[in-house]
């Protein structure tokens, strides 16, 4: 699926490319009997087309076909994007069942359809899965670049001293984790704080910090968000942190490390 994409994305690339080369305007083919008429339509009017503008017609009737397969491509690289994102937050519920339901595989080795190797899923595949994880490039947050003042531990650059506690935190407790991570919700991009892969299951968490919450121009944005991660089935409290302060109620380190500690340790 991944490589699907990287092809998408390359062929999208290219056909936008070419698009910029052709005529303007569109091709319009009307039938007269067993002649085929064709007319170039710019600017709201239309010129009929002779045989001798048959290269004119054909590069028009080109650009109509890659339009066409631009859209077709950019719908599949959507869904692709939707899927992989659904797999990288979702775990799956066999692998759950085999994780959480102690005592359960010896009931149930004597049945044909029972896969006992998910009841024998080692830390070791965990720590390779997330390693991998943490060794994948992925897509940072491009927007403000100049806030990123805050260099932490994990050799990130973050935009404040409270972020630059919470990545410390993560780190120092070795955590994985990443730093603004492209994030596809329905239409919308949008870059989490912290991206984190739990150490013992792999699912994905997020973690959002609301700094400012007493500052009016800021305080009704971090609603506005929450609601776009609830209307994705990303609820807070469940794969959802978040954390709030004001200047005279900042966050804290040990309000961080009680957050990590309960999720993650």
């Amino acid at each position: 699926m991944i490589a699907r994409k990287q092809w998408l994305e390359q062929k999208i690339k290219s056909i936008e490319t070419q698009l910029i080369t052709f005529p303007e305007g569109k091709l319009y083919c009307t039938r007269n009997g067993n002649r085929t008429k064709w007319y170039h339509r710019k600017e709201h009017k239309s010129t009929y087309l002779p045989k001798k503008e048959r290269k004119l017609a054909e590069q028009l009737a080109m650009k109509e076909y890659f339009l066409c397969l631009l859209d077709d491509m950019r719908d599949e690289k959507k869904a692709i994007e939707f899927y992989l994102q659904y797999c990288e937050t979702k775990v799956n519920c066999a692998e759950r069942f085999a994780k959480e339901k102690t005592g359960f595989r010896e009931l149930l080795v004597s049945y044909p359809d029972f896969d006992s190797n998910l009841f024998e899923l080692s830390s070791d595949s965990i720590d390779r899965e997330i390693q991998q994880w943490l060794n994948t490039p992925y897509r940072k947050n491009p927007y403000f670049p100049e806030q990123l003042t805050h260099k932490t531990l994990s050799d990130y650059y973050v935009r404040s001293k409270s972020e630059a506690m919470i990545d410390t935190a993560l780190h120092l407790k070795q955590i994985p984790f990443r730093y603004e991570c492209e994030l596809m919700l329905g239409e919308c991009i949008v870059y989490p704080d912290f991206t984190i892969k739990h150490p013992k299951t792999g699912q994905i968490y997020y973690w959002e910090h609301f700094g400012r919450m007493d500052d009016p121009a800021y305080y009704h944005k971090p609603f506005h968000k929450l609601q776009l991660y609830t209307m994705h089935e990303i609820v807070p409290s469940i794969q959802l942190i978040t954390t709030y302060e004001t200047k005279k109620h900042p966050l804290s380190i040990e309000e961080v490390d009680d957050i990590i500690r309960k999720n993650f340790c």
